[in-house]
């Protein structure tokens, strides 16, 4: 399957020069100058991958991003934020707004088609392990979806980005156990992304903030000194 990729950029030499070497990458691209003209693209066809410019007239790209992240339909598509900000606490905003992954300007382009195949195949539901349960949250591979199952409940869905339910999987595939930064960015981003390790305690966060609605977010655990874990146990009710 070819992927399709939307680049969200008003500067038209730079998102030429992405476009370009997108598809000499292979990938299927299309371009928009500003959100509006983005939404009318999604709406006839969801990309498998927005690339969101930081600084767009009319609406910036951490706006657009908090917007994708809230509709139910773009929820779970990844974005990778372009920006020119290289200030931890504007890269903060920027996965704190619901982009997966960041590159600051300028950028190599063999790091921006390289964090676009990372991102691709972070997106790619695993098949290799079934069904997963740890407390009251369910976890299915196949369907891609989590779950919260509370005695004399209904199930509730819970809705998480593409980092967050790789994060989620990762950690109920291996409970009970502390995970520090630099494990979790290996085995959730992959070691041939390099990015900090602010970037896990950015992920945690939104995390626990989708899981916090059905009374989850207590089962993810801050190891002080150590990093993270989950578990069936939670030492705060």
């Amino acid at each position: 399957m070819t992927h399709r990729i939307l680049i969200v950029e008003d500067e038209p030499s730079i998102a030429e020069l992405i476009a370009i070497n997108l598809s000499h990458a292979g990938f299927e691209v299309e371009k928009a100058m500003q959100t509006e003209i983005a939404l009318v693209s999604m709406r006839e066809q969801l990309p498998s991958l927005v690339i969101l410019d930081w600084m767009l007239p009319g609406k910036s790209g951490v706006q657009f991003a908090k917007e994708l992240r809230a509709n139910e339909r773009t929820r779970s598509l990844p974005i990778l934020m372009l920006t020119a900000k290289s200030e931890e606490a504007d890269k903060v905003l920027g996965l704190d707004s619901g982009a997966d992954d960041y590159v600051t300007k300028p950028f190599s382009l063999k790091e921006l088609v390289a964090r676009v195949n990372a991102l691709l195949r972070r997106q790619t539901p695993s098949q290799e392990s079934g069904p997963l349960a740890v407390g009251p949250i369910r976890l299915d591979p196949v369907s891609h979806r989590a779950t919260a199952v509370w005695p004399n409940e209904q199930p509730k869905i819970i809705p998480l980005g593409p980092t967050e339910y790789r994060l989620l999987q990762f950690l109920m595939s291996n409970p009970e156990r502390v995970h520090s930064r630099t494990n979790l960015l290996d085995q959730v981003w992959g070691s041939e992304v390099y990015i900090e390790e602010r970037t896990v305690d950015v992920h945690i966060k939104r995390l626990r903030a989708a899981l916090a609605p059905v009374d989850c977010d207590r089962f993810i655990e801050t190891v002080r000194g150590s990093g993270y874990r989950i578990t069936k146990t939670p030492t705060h009710t």
